[in-house]
């Protein structure tokens, strides 16, 4: 059962629990996804050589990979990071950034998940639509569907690949047989680089104490939604919305989650 309480639990055991969360990311949102970790309570680290990418992924509570900056060595440390986390039982969320946009990023996600099944795959429509189907509209790496416009696309990708899939957008679902539709956020978040992959290191942190992967990134995407209306409404444009976004992320608490979102079934 989702409830304000069960988002509200989770947040503070990622608070008192400092899990580490190990992130293979993208250059353009290093600084972001760290700061939104730290802000809500987790530890972030963030290793990509090959030589060390095993033994620190074994230190961690939970491990994101994100493809939004791609090069073979990088592929490379990925493909082992996700084998180490799952020799370890430690939840992999994969961000499929631009997925669809080339071949050699929709064919780089298809081999990463052939490799080791991730537990959570999060993305805006036009990926997850490209990573079950191997097709795709992606406008560069923004959604050029609407969240609803993949909802069958990720009941097939969740039940082929057993991982719970995100759709995230002005609207998120979260898919895993069941489907749960999400509102909350603010239309700012559009405008502030790395808000998409900030809900998947968020998804990673509360997986790392919640051992519902569905729950976890319910929970996730609840609190981000919460802290981004917050944020949203003292903000003046993009530069403090995310100025905001992680000072509401730190202080968010459970009235916020009242306030600001809604969970359903969809």
């Amino acid at each position: 059962m989702i409830t304000v309480d069960s988002v509200w639990s989770d947040v503070q055991q990622v608070r008192d629990r400092g899990p580490l969360v190990h992130n293979i990311t993208n250059y353009v949102v290093m600084n972001s996804t760290a700061n939104a970790l730290l802000a809500i309570g987790a530890a972030p680290v963030m290793a990509h050589a090959v030589q060390e990418v095993a033994d620190m992924t074994a230190l961690a509570s939970a491990l994101v990979i994100n493809i939004g900056t791609l090069s073979e060595g990088w592929i490379e440390a990925m493909a082992l990071a996700m084998r180490t986390a799952a020799e370890h039982d430690i939840p992999i969320v994969l961000d499929p950034v631009g997925a669809g946009a080339t071949a050699y990023r929709t064919r780089t996600v298809a081999e990463l998940m052939s490799g080791t099944a991730p537990t959570i795959v999060r993305g805006n429509a036009s990926e997850i639509i490209a990573v079950a189907a191997g097709t795709g509209g992606t406008k560069g790496v923004d959604s050029a569907d609407p969240a609803e416009a993949a909802l069958e696309a990720a009941r097939d990708l969740s039940a082929r690949s057993g991982a719970v899939v995100a759709v995230t957008g002005e609207v998120d679902y979260v898919v895993d047989g069941d489907v749960l539709r999400i509102t909350g956020g603010h239309p700012l978040m559009a405008r502030v680089t790395g808000t998409g992959c900030t809900a998947s290191a968020l998804c990673a942190a509360f997986a790392a104490v919640n051992g519902s992967p569905f729950a976890a990134t319910v929970h996730a995407l609840a609190a981000l939604g919460a802290a981004g209306a917050a944020a949203g409404a003292r903000a003046r444009g993009p530069g403090t919305m995310q100025l905001h976004l992680y000072d509401e992320l730190h202080a968010l608490e459970s009235e916020q989650i009242v306030r600001h979102v809604g969970v359903a079934f969809a």
